[in-house]
């Protein structure tokens, strides 16, 4: 199965993805340069406008191949212990977030009820502008949430197991109407959604 965006392992298939795809779109219009000149013995002519438009999406998909092959996959050690302890909670990993001030890579993102607990351990300084940016973009889409972003692994896990463990309390007072465009999604997987929305 392919890793998708919130999954382990997109990072690395997303690096391969948009290389292949990057490669593909400089060599049409390279293709139609090159054809261009064979056929009317000239470099100029429409089909060299053409070519040379034509390598605009290209140039757009060159930039977002560079910033996803800046992005280090998350550590699978790290993986597996977050994935022995998230249970039944909606999670999500390898996000790269951006905000007007900066932007970071968090490892993993778990939802249960209002309560949203985020690792990351490349976070410099305090997570709080992680937290806030989150927070504002669920309560634009309708979702009061509590955001907490964790820089150590042991507290993180410690509590996902808390999460687990009141789950049932944490999400019985919630009055949830699904949404029309996603009507097969939970209120935490549509978090999440908006999660993964404002992500690389």
């Amino acid at each position: 199965m392919k890793a998708k965006k919130g999954d382990f392992g997109y990072i690395h298939r997303e690096k391969i993805k948009r290389l292949l795809t990057t490669l593909i779109l400089f060599a049409i219009p390279l293709a139609a340069f090159v054809g261009g000149v064979l056929v009317t013995k000239t470099k100029n002519n429409i089909i060299t406008v053409i070519a040379l438009v034509g390598c605009l999406p290209a140039c757009r998909s060159l930039v977002s191949t560079i910033m996803m092959w800046m992005q280090k996959p998350m550590d699978s050690a790290a993986y597996e212990k977050i994935r022995s302890h998230a249970g039944n909670l909606v999670m999500a990993y390898e996000m790269y977030l951006t905000t007007y001030e900066k932007s970071t890579f968090v490892e993993s993102f778990a939802v249960c009820g209002n309560k949203v607990v985020g690792y990351s351990s490349r976070i410099e300084g305090s997570p709080q502008f992680v937290e806030q940016h989150v927070k504002k973009i669920l309560k634009q889409n309708g979702y009061k949430t509590d955001v907490k972003v964790m820089t150590e692994l042991k507290p993180y896990l410690e509590r996902l197991d808390y999460l687990n463990e009141h789950q049932e309390e944490l999400e019985k007072d919630i009055v949830f109407e699904p949404d029309s465009r996603y009507p097969d999604l939970s209120r935490a997987e549509l978090i999440k959604h908006i999660i993964l929305a404002i992500s690389l």
